[in-house]
């Protein structure tokens, strides 16, 4: 049998399942070649966390060289081009050439996409970002904090929502909630609104129960650093004392250089085998762009990414093997909302299901957060 060669570009969610699972399943005759620009994974789930003091920056992150033990080759280094149609990457300088690709690149972030907000608040989608939140917190006494979403779409829908509930539960451990506004501003009509209306509400619901103030339909157009004013396109101005942001996203230049994004910007794929337009080239996660039927994409999640990528390897190893039945991605998602107070609420659901999303949040509790927990600890034991 010929060797084939598998390029993953892109070392987060779905690239790093992409290798693992082809590792067992065709890693010991075709290599497997896993680039990324960073060599530490960080477990972006765990952020929020992080950024409130329970979780130490070397508990959620691991070295993708660790990887080498499953025969899966690591590159660490910059994309600087990708050829589609030949299947080959440059990478310091070097052209690496393949046989089947997986884009798995995830979004870049733009953290100053308003001129002066990178220097005026914290980034917490990053891990720096995260820890410079934490120790802000630490010598953050009371005033105005802010939880700001810039602009859509953005991943993890969840993320800004349990950032909120967490930072809220924090004042209160430190016993300085009586001291601190907490406000919300999010550049969309409400919580997770693909979900659909009854979840959105619940969610708002308890974000508002907390005492936070939410502001949905705000899109951020300017910051004014000297007065510590945040100024939407509504007219509405806010001060800020403590801000911690969502940044906007962006498909990757070097991706949309290479012809790879659609009408959306994002890569265009079939949302069910998530094949690009060129052969044997598959796109996975955040870097593209579904659409549902209600007429909004798909939401950027890592659990999508997640069965993306075993759906993508299952079908390479089908077609490189001629053997077995390939499979195809069914829209099925979930995801564990923390809520403070060592609660949390879990959703789950189909988002392909037309006219609609079917999508239900369960009865939040402990249990739930015991769940995350596991999850977590789960993940690296998993995948590395």
């Amino acid at each position: 049998m010929h060797q084939k060669t598998v390029l993953i570009l892109g070392g987060g969610v779905g690239g790093l399942i992409t290798a693992n699972v082809l590792s067992k399943s065709i890693g010991k005759n075709h290599r497997i070649i896993l680039i990324d620009r960073d060599k530490q994974y960080a477990f972006a789930p765990s952020f929020p966390w992080l950024a409130t003091g329970v979780r130490k920056p070397e508990k959620i992150c691991k070295d993708l060289n660790a990887l080498k033990k499953k025969r899966i080759e690591f590159v660490e280094g910059e994309i600087t081009e990708i050829n589609a149609e030949k299947k080959t990457v440059e990478v310091n300088g070097k052209v690496i050439s393949g046989d089947i690709m997986v884009l798995a690149m995830g979004a870049d972030l733009v953290p100053d996409s308003v001129n002066g907000l990178e220097g005026m608040g914290h980034n917490f989608y990053s891990l720096e970002g995260s820890k410079n939140l934490r120790d802000s917190l630490k010598n953050f006494h009371g005033g105005d904090l802010v939880v700001l979403i810039t602009s859509l779409p953005y991943k993890c829908p969840a993320a800004p929502y349990e950032m909120a509930m967490l930072l809220e539960y924090y004042c209160r451990k430190r016993k300085i909630r009586d001291k601190v506004n907490i406000s919300m501003y999010a550049a969309e009509p409400g919580p997770m609104g693909v979900a659909g209306k009854e979840l959105s509400g619940a969610v708002r619901q308890i974000v508002e129960s907390k005492g936070i103030q939410y502001f949905p339909e705000h899109q951020l157009e300017k910051i004014n650093a000297v007065e510590k004013s945040l100024h939407f396109t509504n007219g509405h101005e806010a001060h800020v004392d403590l801000l911690a942001y969502v940044p906007t996203h962006k498909v990757p230049d070097v991706v949309k250089s290479a012809g790879l994004t659609g009408e959306s910007g994002w890569v265009q794929v079939d949302r069910n085998t998530l094949e690009t337009k060129f052969s044997n080239i598959f796109a996975i996660g955040d870097i593209t762009g579904i659409s549902l039927a209600l007429g909004k994409p798909l939401p950027k999640a890592g659990v999508f990414a997640h069965y993306q990528a075993e759906v993508v390897a299952h079908n390479i190893t089908v077609d490189i093997l001629g053997k077995g039945k390939s499979k195809s991605f069914t829209g099925d998602g979930e995801c564990f909302i923390e809520l403070g107070d060592g609660k949390a609420g879990f959703a789950r659901g189909n988002f392909y299901k037309e006219p609609l999303p079917d999508v239900k949040m369960y009865k939040p509790g402990r249990h739930w957060h015991a769940g995350k927990v596991l999850f977590e600890k789960d993940w690296f034991r998993r995948w590395f």
